[in-house]
C-alpha cells in the first residue's frame, strides 16, 4: 500500500523537463556514497525528482533533499508544513512503533527522501506522543541533522538499539533493509512477549476465580455451620477446627493479609531499587518450576536475537554487546553479556564466556563457537533465537496444558477438605443420637 502511495507521489512530480519560462531552482541535499561517508552539496534542477536523478547519477543515495530557493523567491521545504503539536500523554506502544517502521522501510524502498517520507506518515497518525515526536524529528532531519542524531533526541520513544541500527543502516547506505530489519525484529519479540503473556493469563484467571469461589464459602457458608455447631455443643475434630480458625482469619483479619502481601511487594521493590538484589530476583526466576524454563528460553532468545540483528546491521561487535547488555531485560543475562563483551576487548573469543556463565545449554555454544569460526555469527545468532522461539512456544503449550489438572486437583481438594471437615461433626453427631 505505501509502496504504491511512494509511486503515486512520484509519478505526480514533473518528468525533469522544462517548459518555457520555467527556471531552475537550487536543492540542498544531504546523501551517502559508495563508502557510506556522509556528503553534503547543493544541485541545481527543475524539479525534485529530477534532483533525485542527478544525485543517484553520481552514484549518491539521498537520505534529504529540501529546496533551497524557490522558483518564486521563497524557501520550500520536502514537503507541506508540519501541524502543529498537541497535547499528549503517555508513550508509544511497541505495535504502533513497529508498523511505523515498516511503513518508513516501504518507503525509503520506493525512493522517497527521509524527510518526505516521515512527514507522510506523521501527516498519517492520529494526535499522540508518536505524532509529536515525528514532527520533532522530521524538523531536526530538515534542519541539516542526521536520522539517528533526530531519533536519539527521543530516547523514551526510540531506544538505543533502534538509534545504532538506524545509524548502521544511513552509515551502510541500506536504510530501507535495515528499517525493514528492525520491524521484523520488533514483530518477533512482540510476538514472545504476547506468548508468554498469554500463557500467564489462564492460570491467574482460574485462580482468580478459584479464590473468589473458596473466600464466599469460606466467609458465607462456614460461619453458619460454626453457629449450629455451638448451638449443639458438638465436640469438633481437628479438621474441623482448622476450618472454622482460617474462616475466622479470612472474615475478621483479612486485613493482616492485604497488609502482608503489601509489605512483599515492598520488600520486592526495594530488594529489586538495588543491582545486587536485582541480580538475585532475576536469578531466582529463572529456577521457578514451570515457568522459570519458559523465562530462561524467553531471554536467550532476546539476547541471542539482538545481537545478531545487531551484527547482521554492520553494527561493531563491542558496541552491540553494550546495547544487548542494556536490552536483555534479566541482570543475569546482563553480566554474563558484559563478561563476553571484556573477554572480545581481550582478544578472545565469545564461545568461552558464554560457556562459564552457564546461562546457555552446549548447542547455544556450540553454534556461537562454529559461527565465530566461518565469520557467520549473525547468522547462527539468528538461527538459536528462531530455535528458542519454537522451544518458548513447545513450552508454553506444555505449561497451560500442564496448570489445567494441576488447578483441577487444587479446586478439588479444597472443596474435599471443606465438605469433609463439615459433615465429620454431623456425622458425630448423628452417631451419638442414634
Amino acid at each position: 500500500m505505501f509502496r504504491r502511495a511512494a509511486e503515486e507521489i512520484g509519478a505526480g512530480l514533473p518528468d525533469g523537463t522544462l517548459e518555457e519560462g520555467e527556471t531552475m531552482a537550487t536543492y540542498r541535499f544531504e546523501a551517502m556514497n559508495a563508502q557510506g561517508q556522509s556528503v553534503r552539496n547543493e544541485i541545481e534542477a527543475g524539479s525534485e525528482e529530477e534532483a533525485i536523478q542527478k544525485i543517484r547519477a553520481q552514484k549518491l543515495f539521498p537520505t534529504s533533499i529540501k529546496e533551497k530557493v524557490g522558483k518564486h523567491g521563497t524557501t520550500a521545504g520536502a514537503g507541506p508544513k508540519a501541524r502543529k503539536k498537541t497535547m499528549a500523554f503517555g508513550g508509544v506502544s511497541n505495535k504502533a512503533l513497529t508498523l511505523f517502521t515498516r511503513q518508513l522501510s516501504t518507503l525509503q524502498d520506493a525512493g522517497l527522501p527521509i524527510v518526505r517520507s516521515l512527514k507522510i506518515l506523521e501527516g498519517q497518525q492520529k494526535p499522540g506522543t508518536l505524532k509529536n515526536t515525528l514532527i520533532s524529528v522530521s524538523d531536526d532531519v530538515e534542519g541539516g541533522m542526521t536520522f539517528s542524531e533526530a531519533l536519539s533526541k527521543h530516547p523514551k520513544v526510540f531506544d538505543k538499539l533502534y538509534v545504532n541500527m538506524v545509524r548502521a543502516g544511513e552509515v551502510g547506505g541500506i536504510l530501507d533493509s535495515i528499517l525493514q530489519r528492525l520491524a521484523d525484529f520488533r514483530e518477533k519479540a512482540q510476538r514472545l512477549k504476547k506468548q508468554i503473556i498469554g500463557a500467564m493469563i489462564y492460570p491467574a484467571a482460574v485462580i482468580t476465580v478459584a479464590g473468589g469461589i473458596l473466600a464466599g464459602i469460606m466467609i458465607g457458608i462456614v460461619p453458619k455451620f460454626k453457629k449450629m455447631f455451638e448451638e449443639l455443643d458438638v465436640t469438633l475434630p481437628t479438621m474441623t477446627l482448622i476450618l472454622i480458625s482460617a474462616s475466622n482469619f479470612i472474615a475478621n483479619k483479612y486485613y493482616w493479609g492485604l497488609a502482608f502481601i503489601a509489605g512483599v511487594i515492598v520488600v520486592i521493590k526495594a530488594i529489586t531499587a538495588t543491582s545486587g538484589g536485582r541480580f538475585i530476583v532475576d536469578k531466582l526466576k529463572l529456577k521457578v518450576p514451570l515457568f522459570g524454563n519458559i523465562i530462561n528460553k524467553a531471554v536467550i532468545a532476546r539476547f541471542t536475537r539482538t545481537l545478531g540483528t545487531l551484527v547482521a546491521a554492520g553494527v561493531p561487535i563491542l558496541e552491540a554487546l553494550n546495547i544487548t547488555k542494556d536490552t536483555s531485560g534479566n541482570m543475569v543475562v546482563a553480566r554474563a553479556i558484559g563478561h563476553v563483551h571484556d573477554s572480545i576487548r581481550e582478544g578472545e573469543s565469545i564461545a568461552e564466556p558464554l560457556a562459564q556463565s552457564k546461562i546457555c545449554d552446549d548447542m547455544v555454544v556450540n553454534m556461537v563457537d562454529v559461527g565465530e569460526e566461518t565469520g557467520d555469527l549473525d547468522k547462527m545468532l539468528l538461527k538459536i533465537a528462531d530455535q528458542y522461539d519454537e522451544d518458548v512456544d513447545v513450552a508454553v503449550a506444555s505449561m497451560t496444558s500442564l496448570i489445567e489438572p494441576m488447578m483441577i486437583i487444587f479446586l478439588g481438594g479444597a472443596v474435599g477438605f471443606i465438605v469433609i471437615s463439615l459433615f465429620l461433626p454431623l456425622i458425630k453427631l448423628m452417631n451419638s443420637i442414634g
